[in-house]
C-alpha cells in the first residue's frame, strides 16, 4: 500500500511558495509542495472514488463514493506538478488548467483552492 502524502508545517510550505513564486524552486520543492497539497485534498475530500495523479511525485485517492482496489479507477485526474500546485494555491482555475480528467466526480473545482499560501 502506498504511503499517504504528509503535510508540511506552515512556515516550510510558505518558504516553498516564496521560491515557487520567485522562480527559484527546485525538484525537491515541487515534490514537497505536491505531496503537501495532495494531503490537503485528502483531508478536505476523503474517500477513494477518484484517483488524483501528479507524476512523478504522488497519487492519492479522494472523494467519497465507490471504492476501487485494482486496475484503473472509474475516475482519474492527472496533471503535472506545476499545474497541480497552481490549482491547489488558487493561482489557476480548473477551467483554465491543463488537466486530464475522466469519469464521474473528476471535476475537482468544488474542492479548490486548498490553500491561500
Amino acid at each position: 500500500m502506498a504511503r499517504r502524502p504528509s503535510l508540511l508545517d506552515d512556515e516550510e510550505f510558505a518558504a516553498i511558495c516564496v521560491r515557487l513564486d520567485a522562480g527559484g524552486s527546485d525538484r525537491d520543492d515541487l515534490r514537497a509542495a505536491t505531496k503537501h497539497t495532495l494531503a490537503l485534498l485528502q483531508a478536505k475530500a476523503p474517500g477513494s472514488s477518484v484517483e488524483v495523479r501528479v507524476p512523478p511525485f504522488a497519487a492519492v485517492q479522494v472523494i467519497a463514493g465507490q471504492r476501487h482496489t485494482r486496475g484503473t479507477p472509474p475516475a482519474v485526474v492527472e496533471t503535472d506538478p506545476a499545474t497541480w500546485i497552481a490549482l491547489a494555491r488558487g493561482r489557476l482555475t480548473w477551467a483554465d488548467a491543463s488537466v486530464r480528467a475522466s469519469g464521474e466526480r473528476s471535476n475537482l473545482s468544488d474542492f479548490l483552492p486548498l490553500t491561500d499560501a
